[in-house]
């Protein structure tokens, strides 16, 4: 990813569906409006629209706004859908939701013997 997850203050993920035809205004405007949160605090804010195959993601870098468009060419985003809400992620659950799995890992316990 063009930026480095290490330097970033939080990451957060919108849930459910954004307009994505919205633009850095717009989606800062989300930010900002719905979920009272400061669009310039070097958080990495994530949106997806109604198909699970595409995302944008807005980040200020300390001069200006930076909005990635992703498309994936195969396979859906696993992405939450309680709407009007907003997710804190970590480093590792974004590498997670980007890589096609789920948010968080699930801990399979082995049966014992005869079950």
């Amino acid at each position: 990813m063009i930026i480095d997850t290490s330097q970033l203050n939080q990451i957060y993920l919108v849930c459910g569906q954004t307009d994505l035809c919205k633009g850095i205004d717009g989606l800062a405007g989300i930010v900002q409006d719905q979920y009272d949160l400061d669009p310039y605090s070097q958080a990495l804010c994530l949106f997806c629209g109604t198909r699970k195959d595409r995302f944008k993601a807005l980040y200020w870098d300390g001069d200006g706004f930076l909005l990635l468009y992703k498309r994936l060419e195969n396979g859906r985003l696993q992405w939450p859908t309680n709407q009007l809400a907003i997710r804190r992620l970590d480093p590792r659950q974004l590498v997670r939701l980007l890589s096609g799995w789920a948010l968080d890992a699930t801990v399979h316990k082995a049966c014992p013997p005869g079950h």
